[in-house]
């Protein structure tokens, strides 16, 4: 007999709160009637300097089987808190879904220039990625090296040894689903992979604090420039030194309204 449902939340602290957000702003995207091409991350909005679309597009789903097939694997995924003995446990966790979530975005970008600019496929200029499958597949692959013997349960009655995991489910997703993001996929792999065996380590609260309130710059000053948000109560101004933003905050208004321009027609890759 399992565990009951309220006792596995309170052993996934961590887990439990990542799909609560995506659930949530799964919900909030089809309420709003947002199109994946508005949160989506692609190389050609990157260079617009929508920014901070590495973090919209990690978050958000195009679809509730997209939606819960993700959720369902990082459910199982999720057994990662419970191995602190191990090295790993919650802090590790919350510290590497970050680190996942920007690396593994900045190697799709990086393979994307790379295929652009070196071997001229025009393609994935527009290519749109979405989706929390670059994390997914991130934890798989650490879950992999770490504990060999796990299994990944998937939607209650599939489950795969972990130690093969990251290549089945990335062959199988790219069969199944062929507009499936092989490169998004992979990029988890190949991060995943680096944490696993040691070439990105030393994460801790100092670090992770530091790291996330960059992210929060970025992501605010890519909103600003972008003009994706009306953020009205914010404003950069010039400095001596051109490449340091000023900043300083105006009388309340109401600068949070979401301006949806009409973007054209992309192709959508589900990471």
């Amino acid at each position: 007999m399992g565990k009951p449902l309220l006792y596995e939340i309170f052993e996934k602290p961590a887990t439990s709160c990542v799909i609560g957000i995506c659930s949530a702003i799964w919900f909030y995207i089809q309420k709003k009637n947002i199109g994946y091409a508005h949160v989506g991350l692609s190389y050609e909005t990157v260079i617009e300097g929508h920014h901070w679309r590495i973090i919209t597009s990690a978050f958000s789903h195009i679809s509730i089987l997209h939606l819960v097939f993700n959720m369902s694997a990082l459910w199982s995924l999720g057994v990662v808190e419970n191995l602190g003995h191990m090295g790993l446990g919650v802090e590790f966790y919350l510290h590497y879904t970050l680190v996942l979530v920007v690396l593994s975005g900045l190697l799709v970008l990086g393979a994307y220039h790379i295929l652009i600019n070196r071997f001229k496929l025009e393609y994935f200029r527009r290519v749109t990625a979405v989706g929390y499958s670059c994390v997914v597949f991130g934890w798989m692959t650490i879950l992999s090296v770490k504990q060999p013997s796990s299994k990944l349960n998937l939607f209650g009655f599939l489950s795969l040894p972990i130690s093969f995991a990251p290549f089945e489910s990335l062959i199988f997703t790219s069969i199944i689903v062929p507009q499936a993001s092989f490169l998004g996929h992979f990029s988890g792999i190949v991060i995943g992979y680096s944490i696993a065996w040691g070439l990105i380590h030393g994460m801790n609260n100092y670090w992770t604090v530091s790291m996330l309130g960059w992210i929060v710059l970025v992501f605010v000053f890519s909103l600003k420039r972008s003009g994706t948000f009306d953020l009205n109560f914010l404003e950069i101004e010039s400095v001596t030194d051109l490449s340091l933003p000023s900043v300083r905050f105006l009388a309340a208004r109401n600068g949070r309204t979401l301006r949806m321009s009409a973007l054209p027609t992309v192709d959508a890759d589900l990471v």
